[in-house]
């Protein structure tokens, strides 16, 4: 479906990155995608650079401008055009509990909010007709356990950044977010029953339940869809609960 697309992903080398990867590999695409698990990444590279050349790998950190200038410059020197950008990497530096520093903290916004923004800014010119931004948020923007404070603000940025991005480049480039729920990135292939039944789909998600409606934003036959959020959480953040209702119990002992 995207042959000879060009596709770049933040933070490829891993889980839900790796899955992106794949997928678009899968679809056709050349594949830009930078991750600073060097490591991990030469393993993803070398899986999808046997038949095809047309991909780069970058092992870089998106928190400094300098990593993300050479990453971009490559990728406009060796495409010259880009039809997909995904927005992946963050993580959590954590929050109040574990005193998650002033730098800590704002290396997390680099990470979520900023490296989104700034390699949008780099690569507006070179964006294709119909291209397509995703935007890889999470359900803590709406919701939270304690000691989240660095990676919920990091996720309520980026979904605030996508409806503002598809304001900017309404007619030019669709820009969407995807909220993932509790996905398994870790490759455990038993949960318990009841980790699967707090989720009204029955199971945990995987990185290609992710991977799958990523590629559906990015299809063309998608473009009346922008500015949007999708939650992809099996239902879970749907699910009212309250003391006592399904055996549900507040555990009063570990209350602070």
């Amino acid at each position: 479906m995207f042959k000879d697309k060009v596709c770049i992903i933040t933070g490829g080398a891993n889980g839900i990155g790796k899955a992106l990867v794949k997928s678009f590999y899968d679809q056709g695409a050349n594949i830009a995608f930078i991750d600073k698990d060097k490591e991990a990444g030469e393993r993803v590279y070398q899986s999808i650079n046997g038949d095809q050349e047309g991909h780069y790998f970058h092992p870089g950190d998106i928190s400094t401008e300098e990593d993300l200038n050479v990453f971009t410059e490559e990728v406009i020197r060796k495409y010259g055009r880009v039809d997909f950008l995904i927005n992946n990497a963050c993580f959590s530096n954590r929050g109040l509990l574990s005193n998650c520093s002033f730098d800590d903290f704002n290396e997390i916004l680099k990470v979520g909010i900023t490296a989104p923004y700034y390699l949008t800014l780099r690569l507006k010119d070179v964006f294709n007709e119909g291209a397509s931004i995703v935007n890889i948020s999470s359900t803590r923007a709406g919701m939270s356990q304690k000691d989240t404070e660095s990676y919920s603000a990091a996720k309520g940025g980026i979904t605030s950044l996508t409806h503002a991005m598809a304001m900017s480049l309404a007619g030019k480039v669709r820009v969407n977010s995807i909220s993932p729920g509790w996905i398994d990135t870790s490759n455990i292939e038993e949960f318990s029953l009841a980790d699967k039944l707090q989720h009204p789909s029955g199971r945990v998600g995987t990185p290609e339940d992710i991977a799958r409606v990523v590629i559906f934003l990015c299809d063309k036959k998608s473009d009346f869809i922008n500015g949007e959020n999708i939650t992809i959480d099996g239902g879970m953040s749907k699910r009212m609960i309250y003391h006592g209702d399904e055996n549900w119990r507040f555990n009063i002992e570990e209350h602070d």
